[in-house]
C-alpha cells in the first residue's frame, strides 16, 4: 500500500516539477522545442502501454480482455474530448473569454490525467509479489508529466497569469492522479479479475492520447523530423529503463 501511496505521490508532482522552469524562463520556448516535448512525451506514453501495460494485462488475462479494456479505454476517452473539446496549447481562438479560455484547458489536461492515475493505482495491484510493473508505470506518467507540466504552466502564462499562479495551477492539475491511482489500486486489489481489463483501459487510454493529441499537435508546425526523432527516442529512453528493472 506504501508502494503504490509514494509512487503515484510522485508521478503526480511531476507535473510540478516540470512546470518549475517556467518560473525562470525569460522569454517563451520555440515552437519547435514545444514539438519536441510532446513528441518525447508520446514516445514514453507508447512504449509503456506497448511493453508495460498490454503485457501484463494478457498476463492476468487473455486477448479478449485486452480487447475489451482498450476499446474501453478508448471509449472513456472519446467521451471525454466530447464533454471538454480538446484545446490547441498554441492556437486557441481569442474569441472565448479568458477565464473560460483557462478553465477549459485545466480541465481537459485535469480529466487526462484520470486514468493516467487509474494505470498508475492497476499496475501497483497487478505486481503480486513485486512491484516492478507499478514502479516502471509510475516512472514513464511522472516522466511523460513533467513536459505535460511546463506546456500548461506555459499556456497560463501567455493567458497573462502571473508565474507563481501558473506554476501552482499546473501543479494541482497532476493531484487528480493521486486519487485515480488508489482508486485503480483499491478495485483491482480487492476485485482481482478487474486486473486485466483494468491494465488493458489504462493502455488503451494512453494510446488514444498519443494518435489523438500529441502525435498531431507535433506534426502540425512543420517540425515533423524533430518531432519523429524525440518520439523515437522517447521510445528508446523507456526501453532502457525497461530493461533496467
Amino acid at each position: 500500500m506504501s508502494d503504490v501511496i509514494i509512487g503515484s505521490i510522485l508521478s503526480a508532482l511531476s507535473t510540478g516539477l516540470g512546470a518549475i522552469p517556467i518560473l525562470f524562463l525569460q522569454k517563451t520556448i520555440t515552437h519547435r522545442w514545444r514539438d519536441i516535448l510532446l513528441a518525447f512525451t508520446a514516445g514514453i506514453m507508447m512504449t509503456a502501454a506497448m511493453l508495460g501495460l498490454i503485457p501484463e494485462s494478457l498476463k492476468y488475462g487473455g486477448l479478449v480482455e485486452v480487447c475489451i479494456g482498450i476499446f474501453l479505454g478508448v471509449l472513456v476517452l472519446t467521451s471525454l474530448e466530447r464533454a471538454i473539446p480538446h484545446i490547441d496549447l498554441e492556437h486557441t481562438k481569442s474569441g472565448i473569454k479568458f477565464d473560460e479560455k483557462a478553465l477549459l484547458i485545466v480541465a481537459a489536461i485535469t480529466l487526462h490525467n484520470i486514468p493516467e492515475g487509474l494505470s498508475v493505482g492497476v499496475s501497483y495491484a497487478s505486481s503480486v509479489s513485486e512491484n516492478e510493473t507499478g514502479n516502471l508505470i509510475a516512472f514513464a506518467i511522472g516522466l511523460q508529466n513533467a513536459p505535460e507540466g511546463f506546456l500548461v504552466a506555459l499556456f497560463l502564462i501567455n493567458q497573462s497569469i502571473k508565474k507563481g499562479k501558473a506554476f501552482l495551477i499546473a501543479t494541482a492539475t497532476g493531484a487528480v492522479e493521486i486519487v485515480a491511482s488508489l482508486l485503480g489500486f483499491y478495485l483491482t486489489n480487492y476485485v482481482e479479475f478487474l486486473v486485466p481489463y483494468g491494465l488493458a483501459f489504462a493502455a488503451g487510454a494512453m494510446l488514444f492520447i498519443i494518435y489523438k493529441e500529441l502525435i498531431p499537435e507535433s506534426h502540425g508546425d512543420g517540425n515533423e523530423q524533430f518531432a519523429t526523432y524525440s518520439f523515437i527516442t522517447g521510445i528508446l529512453c523507456m526501453v532502457i529503463l525497461i530493461n533496467s528493472f
